[in-house]
Parts: structure tokens; sequence; C-alpha cells
């Protein structure tokens, strides 16, 4: 199939339920999309402008300084020391990749591409793009022969499920027993709330615990649009096989996949601080404090959600009945079905509004409760 086989873009049937809900007499909130609203901090908004000299082409391996801070981040932030610069590789945001990682790696017809049962779309998209068939499995003794690409997401997106070590481990042994490629999306990992993960940092799936000193074939993706309010720059980055690098170097230099050079730049500067991502953080944080209680008032249960953006919730009904009551209250919120067809019943609270909004949205809620 080609990207014009692909089905309607699946937001476009939120939009009568936004216009519903923007006439509320105190207006719309919006707990629907995870894009940031907090401001990009100054020190990576400077470090762009101080790189706005960018008459060459920019480096598709990225540039020595962002190679640097990202193997330096890994080992400092995720417990993975033992990267070099030849394991990483900077993207054009997320998304793109998660898109074209099964083109990239030359799979197609008769190839078996898993992805998590609740599931952010693009993992499935990106499977049929290239002509592979994807297949929704959460349990690595579940993934079948055949398969060459896996993809687990920790912490998920939408539902915030979390690998452990252990659990980390037995998907990589059962990848290996397939001679897939594991790629672990792993773009929330600085939004641990609750359980373990409310003390301990969330594991890549290179840890070296994970791994058994071996990196073949294993691939982490991370993004800085969360944690540093980075997703107009599209900057992300991966990790992982040196093998598998290269060959998806070599792929994107033939395509021009390169982020811009002055965001190269802003993005080393981003990776090298960490006191900007434990402050916006710490702003979720306040924000999941208020609104996670006023949702389970409003009658929702809360599945899931130890770390991430989002609130998993459900009313035992279907997710777009859901949909319509918020809708009266003034509140958009994202329907399960767009994550899967085993989340029918389930929608997605995103904690990616102004403190201001999400304290209305409690409010209403609250109310609505009564």
């Amino acid at each position: 199939m080609s990207v014009h086989d692909l089905a309607d873009y699946p937001w476009d049937a939120v939009v009568p339920f936004r216009e519903r809900a923007a006439r509320h007499p105190d207006g719309l909130v919006d707990l629907s999309v995870g894009s940031p609203v907090d401001p990009t901090p100054e020190l990576i908004r400077a470090a762009l402008r101080d790189a706005t000299d960018a008459h060459a082409y920019p480096q598709t391996v990225g540039t020595p300084a962002l190679r640097e801070a990202i193997v330096d981040w890994y080992a400092r932030r995720r417990g993975v020391d033992d990267l070099t610069v030849d394991n990483v590789l900077p993207t054009i945001g997320s998304k793109e990749l998660v898109a074209l990682l099964p083109t990239l790696l030359g799979l197609g017809d008769g190839d078996t591409v898993v992805h998590p049962r609740v599931a952010y779309p693009t993992y499935e998209v990106g499977a049929r793009v290239a002509g592979a068939t994807p297949l929704a499995v959460d349990e690595p003794e579940a993934w079948p022969e055949g398969t060459k690409l896996i993809w687990i997401n920790s912490p998920g997106n939408p539902d915030g499920r979390t690998w452990t070590v252990e659990e980390l481990a037995a998907a990589v042994r059962r990848a290996r027993e397939l001679g897939a490629v594991l790629a672990s999306d792993e773009c929330y990992a600085e939004l641990g709330w609750d359980g373990q993960w409310a003390t301990e940092p969330i594991p890549s799936i290179l840890d070296p615990r994970v791994t058994g000193g071996s990196r073949a074939n294993l691939l982490s993706v991370y993004s800085l649009s969360k944690q540093s309010n980075l997703a107009g720059y599209r900057a992300a980055f991966l990790a992982g096989c040196a093998v598998v690098v290269a060959e998806l170097l070599t792929a994107r230099k033939h395509l021009g996949l390169m982020p811009p050079a002055p965001v190269q730049h802003a993005m080393a500067v981003a990776l090298g601080d960490d006191e900007h991502v434990a402050t916006q953080k710490e702003l979720y944080r306040v924000r999941r404090e208020v609104l996670r209680p006023a949702v389970e008032a409003a009658g929702f249960r809360i599945d899931g959600s130890e770390a991430g953006l989002y609130l998993w919730a459900t009313e035992g009904r279907d997710a777009w009945v859901s949909i319509d009551r918020l809708a009266d209250l003034g509140i958009l919120a994202g329907p399960g079905p767009f994550y899967g067809d085993h989340s029918s019943e389930h929608i997605r609270f995103s904690l990616t509004a102004p403190t201001e909004r999400i304290d209305e949205a409690a409010r209403r809620l609250r109310d609505a409760a009564l």
C-alpha cells in the first residue's frame, strides 16, 4: 500500500465534539492532544538563536556535540553508560521515525511488525506503508515467527503502561529468538508517578540489566517534545545497536532526513540541562494531582497511568458516549478507539493544558458529579 491508501485522519472525527465543547459559556478545555503548552526554556531558545547562521547543509549523523550530548544523557539519566557516538542518531522528531522505521529497515510483504494492543496509531501506519503486516500483541511469548520488527512503548501512550527490567529482559530474549529488531519508544521516561516509578528511574531497553551485555538489534527512541517543550523543534533521537544505526544512517542520508543545524545545537544544550526537565515535570505533577481526583469523582475509573502525560479512563461504556458527555461540559478528550480495537470504552485525558484550564476542567467535573 502507499500513503494514499491510508484511512481518513482519525482526529477529524473529533471536530463536531470540539465545536460543541467550544460553545460552553466558560470556554473549551482541550485535554485531547498531548501537545505542550508551556514555554520552551529560555536557555534552549537562546541556543537556537545563537545557531541561526546555518549556511551549510546539516549532518544527518548529527554534530559531534549533539552525539556526545546524547551519549552523556543516556549515561546520566537512563543508566546506560556504555554507548559511543556510533550508537546514536538524531531524527526529525520521533513520529517520522516510528512511521518510517519499517521502510528504512527494508520490511515489506510477508513481514510482521508487532506493536502494543493499546497503542499510538503510527506503529500500525508505518507497517502498512511499508507493505508489512501489523499485529497488536503485548505478551512476548505470543510474538509469532516471521516477526521482523517489534515496537514496545514504555511508558505507554495512552495507557501509561511501564515495563520493568524483568519484563524488558523477557522481551529482549523473545526478540532474539525471532531474530527481530526490538524498538522501544521511551519518550515519556522522565514522567513516572505511581508505584515504583514514583521513586525509581524508568528503565530503558538499553539498560545493561536488560541487554545482558549485547545491544544487537535493540533500539531506544526518545523525543525532547515533552520533557523540554520542543514539539515545534522536531527534536528526537535513537540509540542502540551500532549495526542497525549505521544501516539507518545510510538510508537517511539518501532520503535527506536531517534535523536542521540550529535544532541540533539547541538539542545538545537541552540534553545537558536537567533543571528545566525537573521544573516541567513538577508542573505536570501539579496538574495531574488536580485532574485525577476530579475525573474519578465524575464516575471514571483510571486504568494504568502510572507514568506519562495522560489519564487513561473509562466509565465502563462506549468511549464516544463519554466523549459526548464531556463535550456538554466544554471538555474535549481523546477517544480510546483511536488507539486500537482493544480500547473501545476508554478515553484519554491529557495533562498538556494550561494550569488554569486544568483547574477549570476539574471544577466542571466535580460539579457534574454532584
